[in-house]
């Protein structure tokens, strides 16, 4: 069963932002995985949970929850970090 990865997220910096999803895709790719989707939030009709605001959203779609897993613990992904904190706040998470 396909899992799909959901990020919201919080942009902070525009250029480091570019930079990043210039290199992620590379990194969710090795792990057998594919960038689905990439939006901006049009409108929000409920936040009962309280959610910080978000500008973007992408998603990602793996084979399972273990490539998943292992594409996020990867080095190669582990090497874009530094970037992605310039870049945004973000909250990522598996949906089976």
């Amino acid at each position: 069963m396909t899992v799909k990865i959901i990020g919201l997220i919080k942009l902070l910096d525009a250029a480091a932002f570019e930079e990043y999803r210039s290199k992620v895709g590379i990194t969710v790719a090795k792990h057998g995985g594919q960038v689905r989707y990439r939006g901006t939030l049009a409108d929000t009709y409920w936040n009962e949970l309280d959610c910080e605001a978000f500008d973007a959203f992408v998603e990602l779609e793996f084979p399972t929850l273990e490539d998943s897993a292992q594409w996020a613990a990867s080095d190669d992904y582990h090497d874009l970090l530094a970037v992605r904190g310039a870049a945004m706040k973000l909250t990522l998470f598996a949906i089976q």
